[in-house]
C-alpha cells in the first residue's frame, strides 16, 4: 500500500542545497515536504562529511544571509556547548578544527544540529515535513508537469506519493530528472559544443565525471594499536596505480593541480612538506580545554581516496553498487595502509595509533553515510553557464559575464577532480561570479526546478558552482522562486523572461538577503 502525501512544494532530497529551499520555501509561508534518503540531513555538511569549501572573501560577503547565518551557528554551538580554551571561545572567527582548506572546519554533526535548529521552527509547527530515509523510485508527469513523485523507505520499504504544484530536484545526483523525463546532460562536452577552453577535444563522453570519495574521520592515539581488518580489495588498491598519477595511489603522491607537478605530502606536520592530517582537520584539541579530546579529528578527503573507476549513475545498478563498494574499499584499503605501510620520517612504517572514529560520521563501517558527489546530472536549462563566463583566462578585464537576471553569488576555482575519463585535475582560476537564474529554469518542465549540483553548468562549470555556499545559494533561490510562482501565479520561466516579475523577484530576494553582486573594489 501507498500512502498519499499533497503540499505546496515537494524538495526531492535533504543536501545542502534541499535544507536551504526547504527554510526559504517554509519562510514564504508554504507547506514544505523534503526527502532524504539517509539519515543525516544536510548533504556535503553532514552526510558526505565534507567541512565548507569557501572563497577568501565569506567572512565579510558573498553568501546569502541565512548561510552566514549556519556559519555564525556553527561557532555558537561550540561556545554553548563545548568547553574552549579561554583563546578560542574569544577568537570571533573561531575555527573549530583549524583544518588550512577552510575557514570553518566542523564535525558533521554540528552542521546537523543547526541544520535542524534552523529548520525547527517550521517542523514544529507543522509548515516542513522532513522524510528521512525515503529515496525517490518513480515520477509522474502529464505533459510538461510534473504530477506526482513516489518515494520508498530504504529499510522498511514502504512507499509515500507526494503530489505538489511544484517539486525541486536537490538529490546530489539529479536523480528526479531521468524518472520525470526531464532533459538532461551528463560528463564531459566537447569544444565543439561548448567552445570551451578546457572542454574534450573530439568527441563529448557522458560517462567522463569527477571522482567520487567515501570520507571518513579518525583521529590517532600514539602507542595504541586500532589496526583495522584488512580489506578485502586492498591487495588490488595497494599495487593500483593510473596512467596520469606519479605514484601508487596509496601513497603520500600527489599533484599540484593547477600545474600537475608531481607533490609529496607528510601524514603530521613533521616536515616542511604539506601535512594531510590538518587539511581537513574538524577538531583542533588546542581549541577545547585540556582533557575535552584525546586527539585532534581529521576528516580524510584526500587525493589518495578519489574513486575514478567508473561512475555511479548513468550505469546499471550492477555497475553502480560495484563502484559503490569500490569507493569504500579504497578508503578503508588508505586508512589500512596507513595503518601499515604508510613511510614515517622516523624510519619506520604505518601509524597503528590511527583510530576510524565511526562515531563522528554515524556509521557501522565508519565511512561516511553517503559518498561525495562532485558532479551531477545537469538539466538543459533556458541558460548554460560557460567556462567564457567566470574563468579568468578568458574574461580580461577581471569581471565575470554580467547577468541580468543573477539570484546569487559565489566564487571558487574551476576545480576538477581526476576523472572516470582516466584524466587528471583541471585547475583553473576564476573571477567572482553570479548565478543567473535561467540556468536554474528546464528548457521545457514547468514546475520542476534544480536545487543541488544539477543547474544549468557544464562539466567544466560544475568545477566553480559545485561548492557549498554556492549550492546553499542555489536551493535559497529555488525554494523562493517556487513560493513566489505559487503567490503570483506565474511560472518561473514567466518570471525570467518578463521583466517586470523578474525585478520584483530579485526585490525579493535582495529583502531576504541573498546577494545578486559583488561589491566593486576601487582604489582609494
Amino acid at each position: 500500500m501507498t500512502k498519499e502525501l499533497r503540499a505546496d512544494i515537494v524538495i526531492v532530497g535533504g543536501g545542502t542545497g534541499g535544507c536551504a529551499a526547504a527554510l526559504a520555501a517554509a519562510k514564504a509561508g508554504k507547506n514544505v515536504v523534503m526527502t532524504e534518503e539517509t539519515d543525516w540531513i544536510g548533504g556535503q555538511l553532514t552526510s558526505q562529511a565534507v567541512p565548507p569549501d569557501e572563497h577568501p572573501w565569506i567572512e565579510q560577503f558573498g553568501c546569502t544571509r541565512t548561510y552566514r547565518q549556519f556559519r555564525d551557528g556553527v561557532r555558537r554551538y561550540y561556545r554553548d556547548h563545548f568547553p574552549l580554551t579561554p583563546q578560542a571561545r574569544a577568537n570571533p572567527y573561531l575555527n573549530p578544527g583549524n583544518g588550512w582548506v577552510s575557514r570553518l572546519c566542523h564535525e558533521p554533526r554540528t552542521a546537523l544540529a543547526v541544520l535542524n535548529q534552523m529548520l525547527a521552527p517550521y517542523v514544529h509547527s507543522g509548515r516542513l515535513t522532513i522524510l528521512t530515509r525515503y529515496r525517490i523510485e518513480s515520477a509522474r508527469t502529464d505533459g510538461d508537469r510534473v504530477v506526482s513523485v513516489t518515494v520508498r523507505h530504504v529499510g522498511t520499504g514502504d512507499r509515500i506519493e507526494l503530489s505538489a504544484p511544484y517539486f525541486l530536484d536537490a538529490t546530489e545526483c539529479g536523480d528526479v530528472l531521468p524518472l520525470a523525463g526531464v532533459e538532461y546532460v551528463t560528463g564531459a562536452e566537447s569544444k565543439s559544443q561548448t567552445g570551451e577552453p578546457h572542454a574534450l577535444d573530439g568527441d563529448p563522453n557522458p560517462l567522463d565525471m569527477q571522482a567520487i570519495t567515501y570520507v571518513f574521520a579518525m583521529d590517532y592515539i600514539e602507542g595504541e594499536d586500532h589496526t583495522i581488518e584488512k580489506p578485502a580489495q586492498y591487495d588490488f588498491w595497494r599495487n593500483y596505480k593510473a596512467d596520469f598519477w606519479p605514484d601508487k595511489q596509496l601513497s603520500l603522491a600527489g599533484v599540484r593541480p593547477h600545474t600537475l607537478e608531481p607533490i609529496r605530502y607528510e601524514l603530521f606536520p613533521e616536515t616542511t612538506r604539506y601535512a594531510l592530517y590538518t587539511y581537513r582537520q574538524i577538531v583542533d584539541k588546542a581549541n577545547f580545554v585540556e582533557g575535552t579530546f584525546l586527539s585532534s579529528v581529521t576528516l580524510v578527503n584526500w587525493p589518495q581516496n578519489d574513486y575514478w573507476l567508473g561512475p555511479v549513475f548513468e550505469v546499471s545498478e550492477e555497475e553502480r553498487v560495484r563502484h559503490l563498494e569500490g569507493a569504500k574499499q579504497l578508503s578503508l584499503s588508505f586508512l589500512y595502509w596507513l595503518q601499515t605501510e604508510a613511510p614515517r620520517p622516523d624510519g619506520k612504517q604505518g601509524y597503528p595509533g590511527l583510530r576510524l572514529r565511526k562515531d563522528v560520521v554515524g556509521t557501522e563501517d565508519g565511512l561516511a553515510m553517503y559518498p561525495y558527489i562532485r558532479e551531477s546530472r545537469r538539466i538543459k536549462a533556458e541558460f548554460t553557464v560557460l567556462e567564457q563566463h567566470v574563468s579568468a583566462e578568458c574574461r580580461p578585464d577581471g569581471k565575470a559575464e554580467q547577468f541580468y537576471d543573477s539570484v546569487g553569488v559565489g566564487s571558487y576555482r574551476i576545480d576538477l577532480h581526476p576523472s572516470t575519463g582516466n584524466r587528471n585535475y583541471i585547475d583553473v582560476s576564476t573571477v567572482p561570479f553570479q548565478i543567473p537564474l535561467g540556468s536554474l529554469i528546464p528548457i521545457r518542465v514547468d514546475n520542476l526546478l534544480p536545487a543541488c549540483k544539477n543547474i544549468g553548468v557544464t562539466h567544466i562549470t560544475n568545477g566553480c558552482y559545485r561548492l557549498h555556499p554556492v549550492e546553499w545559494n542555489v536551493g535559497e533561490a529555488a525554494g523562493y522562486l517556487a513560493a513566489y510562482c505559487l503567490e503570483r501565479g506565474v511560472s518561473p520561466r514567466a518570471v525570467r523572461n518578463t521583466r517586470s516579475e523578474l525585478e520584483q523577484f530579485q526585490q525579493l530576494l535582495l529583502k531576504e538577503g541573498v546577494e545578486l553582486s559583488w561589491p566593486t573594489i576601487r582604489p582609494v
